[in-house]
């Protein structure tokens, strides 16, 4: 008898398979679900709409408990990106350098610790020394007005000034007029798009800068999980199957782009993406995109320091404390 499982999951390309059935979960009866905005997934999975669904590294993680665990991570990283190119500053303010933003007052989209802000966050005061609190924080929608996300826990360490962004005001145009030296957003400002000359990125060469990061730390900076319920965790040969199948459904994606480099990737749009895919497997090797503990442990160790660093986790926790057990040598 197959076991019932409500899945969510955005639809990326490396997912896809699974919402086609290409790629089916052994004895799972499993009914798909995605959605426009990823972050509806994370809110519908931590209101209980789902057994299984991605979830932003943070928000597993503000509402994981050690001790009494509503769900437990699976070592499969749907949504992964370098973040330097996350930063974006007010060319007016005087910021041409990291060191720069002491001081600053920065933007963050839609909540104080987003996945992106974590790691940027955590790579300032590793690699440059500025850290969260001497700056003074900004949270709102970049390039639309949020709400508060009020079904998620957002702590603010001591010491350390967060205020809201004014409703009806987005980040970008604070950042365009001057009110913000800088932000950290996943969205990029919509002012940045349009080419105007008050807002840039901080990294202008941001691959340049990612590519030379991936080459001293290792680290393609993952910014979701997929979480399980804790009643569905019980189950080793379930909690298996699907981190098999999601597996299965990202390798079909990534054998596609290796057998179509022999025919220069005609049905890509891009212009020249056979050179950068030939780059990129060069620097990130074959499996670029990888799925199980033991290859993002450095990567998911590192976030889980930031967050705790950033005082957004209590304890230091460790892959061991998020994954499911039966996945631990994966």
């Amino acid at each position: 008898m197959s076991t019932p499982l409500r899945i969510a999951t955005y639809a990326y390309e490396h997912t896809q398979a699974l919402f086609d059935g290409r790629v089916t979960i052994d004895g799972v009866d499993a009914a798909f679900e995605t959605a426009p905005l990823v972050s509806d997934i994370f809110q519908r999975m931590i209101e209980g709409h789902y057994d299984v669904a991605e979830l932003g590294l943070t928000y597993f993680l503000r509402t994981f408990d050690p001790d009494d665990a509503r769900y437990l991570a699976l070592p499969v990283l749907p949504n992964r990106n370098f973040r330097h190119s996350a930063v974006f500053v007010n060319t007016a303010c005087g910021i041409r350098s990291p060191h720069d933003l002491a001081g600053r007052t920065i933007g963050e989209f839609a909540l104080y610790g987003h996945d992106p802000g974590v790691w940027m966050k955590g790579i300032l005061a590793d690699e440059y020394g500025i850290t969260p609190d001497q700056c003074r924080w900004v949270v709102g929608g970049t390039n639309h007005p949020i709400p508060s996300f009020d079904w998620l826990p957002q702590p603010v360490p001591e010491g350390v000034d967060v205020r809201r962004a004014p409703e009806g005001t987005t980040l970008d145009a604070m950042l365009e007029a001057g009110e913000l030296d800088a932000l950290i957003s996943v969205d990029v400002p919509r002012s940045v798009m349009q080419g105007s000359p008050r807002t840039a990125r901080l990294f202008p060469d941001y691959d340049v800068v990612e590519r030379d990061y991936y080459r001293r730390t290792g680290i393609f900076p993952p910014m979701h999980v997929v979480a399980i319920r804790e009643a569905a965790a019980r189950h080793p040969d379930v909690v298996r199957a699907v981190y098999r199948a999601f597996c299965q459904a990202k390798d079909l994606t990534a054998r596609k782009y290796l057998e179509d480099a022999a025919k220069q990737h005609m049905s890509v749009m891009t212009p020249w993406f056979s050179k950068l895919f030939e780059d990129n497997r060069g620097l990130l090797g074959d499996d670029w995109w990888p799925y199980g503990v033991g290859s993002n442990r450095t990567a998911i160790d590192t976030f889980l320091r930031y967050h705790h660093e950033q005082g957004l986790s209590k304890p230091l926790l460790t892959c061991e404390d998020i994954f499911v057990p039966e996945l631990l040598d994966t």
